[in-house]
C-alpha cells in the first residue's frame, strides 16, 4: 500500500527561475540537475523531492508515491493489476533519474501519471535549508500534499480511494467548493481532489514547516518580493487546522506554505464534512482571482467525465 507522497515532477518554460525561488523564498536546497536539466529541490535528506523539468508550457508530469519496501510494492502492483488497472514498469533510466530502487507507473482516468516506488535515495544529515529556518515536516509523513484538479469527483473517488486505497479524511462541500481529502499516513491528507468540470491537473503542493517563525519569515519574504505574490492571506483550515499562506510560483502551480497540521489515527478518526475551507483568513488577492487554478489542461468532450 502507499505510505507517503515521495516526490513531485512538473514542467515549465520558467524552470530555471525555480533555483532562486526555491532557495531564497521557500528555503529548499538545490540538488544536482536532472539529466534533462530539470531543477531539483530538496526539503530533507532525500536526494530530491521536487523536480521542475524544461518544457514549452506548464505541465503536471508525475507524482511519486512510496511503499515501505520491495515486497509491499510488488504485492500492491499485483493487487492493482488484479483490479484491472494497467500498470507499467519503469525503465532503468527512470529509476536512475528518480533515484529509487524500483518504479511502476499508472494513469488516472484523465491521464495524470502516478509513480509507485520504494527505496528512495537518502543521505542522513545532509539537508541544509537555503535560508534561515528550522526546516520542513517530512519523515514518515512524506513530502507534503498535492491537490489534483479533476472533472468528476465521483470518478476520482472511485479511482483514488476504491482502486488505489487512499483513505478519506473528510470533505469540503458548498455551492463553491467540492473537494475530498485523503490520507495514507498520519498527515491529515497527502492527496486532495477538487472538481472543476472540463479540466484536469494540479492546483497546489503543500510544504509544512517546523515552526511558526518559519512561516512568519516566509510571509515577510513574499511580502517584500517584487515578482511572487501571496495569493491567499494567512489563514487556518477547517479540516487539518493548518495555518498557512498560498503563494505564486514561477509556474502556474501554487505552493501552500504552512505550519501546525494535525495528525490522523485510523483507529479513531471519523471523516466529516465542512462547508467552508477555512476557519479564518485565506483572503483571496486580485492575483489569485485573475490567475489560473493551477497547472491544468482542458479535456476533450470525448474524454472521461
Amino acid at each position: 500500500m502507499i505510505t507517503q507522497l515521495a516526490y513531485l515532477g512538473i514542467a515549465s518554460p520558467n524552470y530555471q527561475q525555480w533555483r532562486d525561488y526555491g532557495t531564497r523564498l521557500l528555503g529548499t536546497q538545490l540538488a544536482a540537475d536532472g539529466p534533462d536539466g530539470a531543477v531539483r529541490l530538496r526539503v530533507d535528506d532525500k536526494g530530491y523531492r521536487i523536480a521542475v523539468h524544461p518544457a514549452e508550457q506548464d505541465e503536471f508530469r508525475y507524482a511519486g508515491w512510496a511503499c515501505h519496501n520491495e515486497t509491499e510494492l510488488r504485492s500492491y502492483v499485483a493487487e492493482l493489476r488484479g483490479k484491472g488497472l494497467e500498470v507499467h514498469e519503469g525503465t532503468p533510466e527512470e529509476l536512475k533519474e528518480r533515484q529509487v530502487a524500483e518504479l511502476y507507473w499508472i494513469q488516472d482516468p484523465w491521464g495524470n501519471r502516478h509513480e509507485l516506488v520504494w527505496g528512495q535515495f537518502s543521505m542522513p544529515n545532509s539537508f541544509w535549508p537555503a535560508r534561515k529556518m528550522n526546516g520542513f515536516v517530512t519523515g514518515d509523513l512524506g513530502l507534503g500534499h498535492i491537490v489534483m484538479i479533476v472533472p468528476d469527483l465521483q470518478a476520482a473517488d472511485a479511482f483514488y480511494a476504491e482502486t488505489l486505497g487512499f483513505r478519506l479524511s473528510d470533505r469540503v462541500v458548498s455551492d463553491i467548493f467540492n473537494l475530498r481529502f485523503y490520507h495514507c499516513n498520519g498527515r491529515h491528507h497527502s492527496l486532495a481532489v477538487a472538481e472543476i468540470p472540463g479540466m484536469t491537473g494540479i492546483n497546489h503542493l503543500m510544504l509544512e514547516v517546523e515552526n511558526m517563525d518559519d512561516l512568519g519569515s516566509a510571509i515577510d519574504l513574499f511580502t517584500a518580493d517584487q515578482e511572487r505574490e501571496i495569493l491567499l492571506s494567512l489563514g487556518r483550515h477547517t479540516n487539518d487546522l493548518m495555518t498557512s499562506i498560498y503563494v505564486q510560483t514561477p509556474s502556474s502551480m501554487q505552493i501552500e506554505y504552512g505550519f501546525g497540521g494535525i495528525a490522523v489515527d485510523d483507529l479513531t478518526w471519523v471523516a466529516g464534512t465542512h462547508d467552508v475551507p477555512s476557519i479564518w483568513g485565506h483572503h483571496r488577492s486580485q492575483a489569485y482571482l485573475d490567475g489560473p487554478p493551477g497547472i491544468f489542461q482542458m479535456l476533450d468532450a470525448e474524454a472521461p467525465a
